[in-house]
């Protein structure tokens, strides 16, 4: 009778053991389950957050993070770009070009021309009291060079108007920047 009961003891603790040890699998199953599916949640809030072009396809985890990571170097690339753009324009709208005189500064039409992604960008500074030429006669020159106005933004600043303007083209190699830009610079 006492091996009996020494066997079902045995058999008790077994099962005890083997309760515990099964709920703590499945209390970690649970944890580990609730740790993917967040995981989850923000890969899907990183990847909602990246333009299209930086995630092409059905993509595996490590390359989405990569992918995310390329487009903050972008991104870092682009703020320099755009804050170096940013003091050419303040130096631009300020007239301040250490080989003119202020008087042939102030007369002088400052132009810049650059490419970009759909085209060309160019950024026209002029006096705004007379001397100035016609906006009609800017986008006549960029029709007549092949380009397609996107869109134009003017503002006045220090008493000189500053246009911004973006052009499309077909076919970048059919224009000569630095030519359009001395032909912009010229106008009257």
């Amino acid at each position: 009778m006492d091996a009996c009961r020494e066997k079902r003891r045995r058999c008790t603790k077994l099962r005890v053991s083997t309760d515990n040890n099964d709920s703590e699998k499945m209390m970690h199953r649970e944890i580990e389950r609730q740790r993917r599916q967040e995981m989850a949640s923000l890969y899907a809030s990183l990847r909602s957050l990246l333009p299209l072009n930086f995630i092409q396809g059905k993509r595996s985890t490590s390359d989405q993070v990569n992918e995310a990571v390329n487009y903050i170097k972008y991104l870092q690339r682009k703020i320099k770009e755009l804050s170096s753009r940013r003091d050419e324009l303040m130096l631009l709208s300020r007239g301040s070009f250490l080989d003119d005189s202020k008087d042939e500064m102030e007369m002088m039409n400052h132009v810049m021309v650059r490419q970009c992604l759909v085209g060309v960008e160019i950024v026209f500074s002029s006096r705004c009291c007379g001397g100035q030429p016609q906006l009609s006669s800017v986008f006549q020159v960029l029709c007549e060079n092949g380009l397609c106005l996107l869109n134009s933004i003017s503002s006045i600043v220090d008493d000189r108007l500053i246009y911004t303007i973006h052009a499309e083209v077909s076919d970048m190699t059919l224009i000569d920047v630095a030519q359009l830009e001395e032909r912009l610079t010229r106008m009257k």
